[in-house]
Formats: C-alpha cells, sequence, structure tokens
C-alpha cells in the first residue's frame, strides 16, 4: 500500500510484576488492521500512567522526560512512514519500524549489493566468473548513466527497473566490441538475479524483484568441425612460426576436447603413464574443478612430443606453447579461411569437434564422452548428441537422395523387349 494505507500509532503497555504495580511501554504501529510492536525500554508504575492519554501523569522530572520521549517516538513513526511514501515503496506496519529503528537497511543501494556480492563470491567464483559479474557490473553503471543517477536504492530494483535493464542490454553496442544476442542479454539478467537473491537473504529485500521475469535462452547449435574439415587444417603447413603453433594447439584440443585455460595450464607433470601402459592426461577442469583423466590418441601425443624439446616450454614446465586467447581466435579466423572452411572457427571449436566428430561420431558412448569433458551433467552432454543425431538425419537424407538417383537412372535404362 502507498498514500491511501491508514497509519495509527498509540502506546501500550504490558505488566511486569504484579505485586509491585510495574507495567513496561511498548509502541504499537497499525497500517490496515496489521500491527507491529517494540519495547521502549521505560518502565513506571501503573499508577502513574493515563490510559486515556497515553501518557505518563504528573509534572515529575521522570514523567515530563518520559512524555517528552513519547513526543519524539510519536514523531519519528510518523517521519518514517513519510519517508517510505516518498520512495514509493509498499507500507506496512513492520517496514515502518524497522525504518524507525534503523533495521531496514534504508542506505543500501543497488551498488552496494554488487559491491557485497563480488567481494564475498571473489574467492568462491573462477576468475572467469568474477569477470562477467564485473562487465555486468559495468552494463548497470552504464544504464544508470543513461537514467541520469549515480545508484538506486536497492527497494526500487523491481520488475519495471528489469525489464527496463533488460531492453538497455538488448541495444547495448560497445565501441570495441558487438552488442548483445538474446543468451548474451540474459546470462546479464541472470547474474543480477542471482545477486537480488542474494539481497533477500541478507534481508535487504523482502521479496524477490525477479519472481515474474522468466528468463528466456535460446538453444543454439554447437559448432563443430567435420572430420575431413579437420584433417585439411591438420595437412595445411604454415610458414608463420606463431600461425602453425595455433594451429597444433586448436588440433591438440581437438583430440583432447579441453579448454583454452585448460590447456593453457598444462603442465609437464600432467602428462602421466596410465595403467594401461599408455599415455594420459591427469588434470582437472577450470571452470568446474572436476577431475580429467583423457587417455592421449594418437594425434595430441604427436604434437606433445613436437614440442618435448623446446628449451622455452621445459624451462616453464609447459607441455605447449601459449598465446592469448584474441590472438589465438583471430588466427584461427585466417587458418580457417585458408583451408576453405566457411564456419565461424574459434578455439572452443575444438572442444565441440573432440564432442561429436571425434567421440560420439564414432560410436564412444556418451557416459564416457561426459566424463572425458568433465562435465558434471550428462544433460549436458546430451546437446551434442542431439547434433549428432541432426547430423545423422542429414546423412540419411542425403543417402536417400543418391539412392533415389540411382533408381531413376536405373528405371531409365531399363529395356523393354
Amino acid at each position: 500500500m502507498l498514500e491511501n494505507s491508514r497509519l495509527s500509532v498509540v502506546f501500550v503497555t504490558r505488566k511486569l510484576n504484579l505485586e509491585a504495580g510495574n507495567i513496561r511501554l511498548y509502541a504499537r504501529v497499525t497500517v490496515d488492521g496489521k500491527r507491529a510492536e517494540f519495547s521502549l525500554n521505560r518502565e513506571l508504575q501503573v499508577s502513574l500512567w493515563d490510559e486515556k492519554r497515553k501518557r505518563g501523569k504528573g509534572f515529575s522530572k521522570y514523567i515530563i522526560s518520559l512524555n517528552k520521549y513519547l513526543d519524539q517516538v510519536f514523531t519519528g513513526l510518523h517521519e518514517a512512514h513519510r519517508q517510505l511514501l516518498q520512495e514509493e515503496v509498499d507500507i506496512t506496519s513492520a517496514g515502518i519500524k524497522a525504518r524507525y529503528l534503523g533495521e531496514d537497511e534504508k542506505g543500501k543501494t543497488l551498488l552496494d549489493l554488487i559491491t557485497y556480492h563480488n567481494t564475498a563470491m571473489l574467492t568462491v567464483l573462477r576468475k572467469g566468473t568474477m569477470k562477467n559479474y564485473y562487465t555486468t557490473e559495468r552494463c548497470i553503471k552504464e544504464f544508470f548513466e543513461e537514467m541520469g543517477v549515480e545508484d538506486i536504492p536497492l527497494k526500487k530494483l523491481n520488475y519495471a527497473f528489469i525489464v527496463d535493464f533488460e531492453q538497455y542490454i538488448r541495444k547495448y553496442k560497445p565501441v570495441t566490441r558487438m552488442g548483445c544476442a538474446n543468451n548474451g542479454t540474459m546470462k546479464h539478467m541472470e547474474r543480477l538475479k542471482k545477486m537480488s537473491r542474494l539481497a533477500v537473504k541478507l534481508e535487504w529485500l523482502e521479496k524477490d524483484p525477479f519472481i515474474n521475469f522468466k528468463l528466456r535462452f535460446e538453444k543454439t547449435e554447437r559448432q563443430f568441425l567435420t572430420e575431413p574439415e579437420l584433417q585439411r587444417i591438420e595437412e595445411t603447413i604454415f610458414k608463420v612460426l606463431s600461425t602453425q603453433h595455433i594451429k597444433d594447439l586448436f588440433v591438440f584440443a581437438c583430440y583432447t576436447g579441453l579448454s583454452f585455460i585448460d590447456v593453457q595450464e598444462l603442465k609437464a607433470d600432467h602428462l602421466v603413464k596410465g595403467r594401461d601402459g599408455n599415455d594420459w592426461l591427469y588434470t582437472k577442469r577450470t571452470k568446474t574443478d572436476e577431475p580429467l583423466k583423457i587417455p592421449l590418441l594418437p594425434k595430441a601425443k604427436e604434437i606433445i612430443d613436437k614440442y618435448k624439446d623446446d628449451p622455452d616450454l621445459f624451462e616453464n614446465g609447459r607441455l605447449l606453447p601459449m598465446y592469448s586467447n584474441p590472438m589465438i581466435n583471430r588466427t584461427l579466423k585466417d587458418i580457417a579461411k585458408v583451408c576453405g572452411i566457411r564456419k565461424k572457427v574459434t578455439f572452443h571449436v575444438a572442444r565441440h569437434t573432440f564432442a561429436t566428430a571425434i567421440t560420439l561420431s564414432n560410436g564412444v558412448p556418451i557416459e564416457t564422452v561426459s566424463k572425458l569433458l568433465g562435465h558434471t551433467k550428462l544433460s549436458t552432454t546430451q546437446i551434442y548428441a542431439r547434433v549428432v543425431e541432426k547430423k545423422v538425419g542429414e546423412d540419411m537424407q542425403n543417402l536417400m537422395a543418391i539412392m533415389k538417383i540411382k533408381k531413376n537412372n536405373y528405371e531409365g535404362s531399363k529395356v523393354t523387349l
């Protein structure tokens, strides 16, 4: 309720000691019939209380001081009510009581919440995840600039703000990169939603403002290379040393399923002999901290052997040369062009290629693939299985088309005797 809320403030008593006749004073706040009470930490004899006037009787120093205090409480509660009306929040007896007592986190703002979350999560979330939260924080600050404010009270984090922020993100186009597509927008909203839930747990908000907002992620196809496409890259030799290095890194990831950060973190001591006597990689997936045990396929082993005598790598204890992710992706774009591949090739495409073209398409059980990829849920791996199913369906359609052509040719070549 807002301006039409009915406020009543009265002082009530509770008996403390029946024999001594002592009473304690309480303030009772009522809004539209709902009450909230709190102790005033004041006591007096029942005979000194005027129940009709709701004030102390007489003119003793204590009574004069008490009545003055009661007037201050009365005025303070009405002031709390006025402030809440100005802020255009729901008016409740509990809210007025909390505002008067300084328990409603009046000063908390959205940026306070973001700062609290990012500080608290710094040692919990991965560096890459924190980077995403910082990006969302930057977007919120830029949205504030468009609104003409530096911050907003946390209580103004409501459905209207959420919808307006979503629309801003959809139109948001930084100078240095492309704007957000639907799923990128939803990721920002998902992070803000998680922070709003934290505010509810901290009792900075009474209810989750996202309760009526639905995150709408679109299903996207995982881009991967076919075996012939991967073979074209493998067979192409590049004269520029860094380009050749990046090609090797990409091919290595295609045969191990490792992400960029996991390849970057590979050390010589991650290469071990398995129980089967073959070479394995024993490491952890950086994103989830899940242990990874990957038997090395011959192509991946060839690439490791190629660099085993590199003095720079030996000194740093690394298995492979490394470059920044942006540089790798820029170079892969050129590599794809040279090899006649029209797909958008990034380093992460190697992981998708391992899951589809290298393992699932060659009959490796999905449970095994899930383990090799370090997935915590089988449903994540099943996304790749759907891609493989689609590919099988397309191949069968092509086969049927070829068979139909052959049949027509056969029918046309029949000779009637």
